[in-house]
């Protein structure tokens, strides 16, 4: 029983296999996923791929990279979207200092409205974050963001961001990087997060786990995910795939 709790599999990447790429997931053991949609592009078919599958959710939100194409409508229809049976949280969101395409000051207000309209629909909000770990954590203290709560997706801070999301009621999901031979922060905040705040997930198609990294990605991975914690953490795979099953459920409100 795993619980992948961010896939694109409204990807491109994906188009041409996307139904036997889930039926391996299923077969690897895969239970539940979340179908993350980011943009004008990628919502309405992550709601699609939710509807035609019932072990399958989705997310809808606006990603910080194109923070500066976000219009006043998109937010309105990301409002009227997140009633949505299928729809269990408004992100990805969040800042993304790597790429220039849209001001730093674009993302944080865009971040922010985010953050208010999750509060307003009452959802978890799951949170992109890259290269901007200190103003993520900033903006979610000053937005009170603690009151939905939700997830730092594919964490790659240090241990002492990750103790200041815990401390805001937040969840810390690992993916691929984890089993990186190099990683040494990924394993460092595998070990000091709570069982109760753990999540997995993919992030497919991106950052395919050790043995396939540099390969697209796919939810089935997201067992090697669980396997490498589960040594980390010195417990059973079984558990940590129940757990963060567990954890994933409750967060996301899913009725099994």
């Amino acid at each position: 029983m795993l619980f992948d709790t961010h896939v694109h599999l409204n990807a491109d990447q994906f188009m041409e296999d996307r139904d036997e790429v889930i039926k391996r997931a299923q077969e690897a053991g895969v239970t539940y996923m979340v179908v993350v949609g980011f943009d004008r592009k990628t919502i309405p078919l992550a709601i699609e791929i939710a509807e035609s599958y019932d072990f399958i959710y989705a997310a809808v939100g606006w990603h910080p990279v194109d923070a500066i194409d976000m219009k006043e409508e998109d937010l309105l229809w990301i409002e009227e979207l997140s009633s949505h049976p299928k729809v269990v949280a408004i992100g990805e969101m969040g800042l993304d200092y790597h790429w220039d395409k849209s001001p730093q000051d674009i993302q944080k207000e865009v971040f922010r409205k985010q953050i208010a309209l999750a509060k307003k629909v009452n959802l978890p909000i799951i949170i992109h974050n890259r290269e901007a770990a200190e103003d993520i954590v900033t903006i979610l203290q000053e937005e009170n963001a603690s009151e939905v709560g939700g997830i730092l997706h594919c964490f790659s801070s240090t241990p002492e961001i990750a103790k200041k999301c815990l401390d805001m009621n937040f969840h810390i999901s690992l993916g691929g990087p984890v089993t990186f031979k190099n990683a040494k922060e990924p394993k460092e905040v595998a070990k000091i997060v709570p069982m109760n705040r753990l999540l997995i997930e993919t992030d497919c198609p991106f950052l395919a786990p050790h043995p396939y990294r540099g390969k697209r990605n796919e939810p089935a991975f997201v067992k090697l995910v669980a396997d490498q914690i589960a040594e980390l953490k010195d417990v059973s795979v079984e558990e940590i795939s129940k757990k963060t099953t567990e954890n994933a459920l409750e967060l996301f409100r899913i009725k099994r």
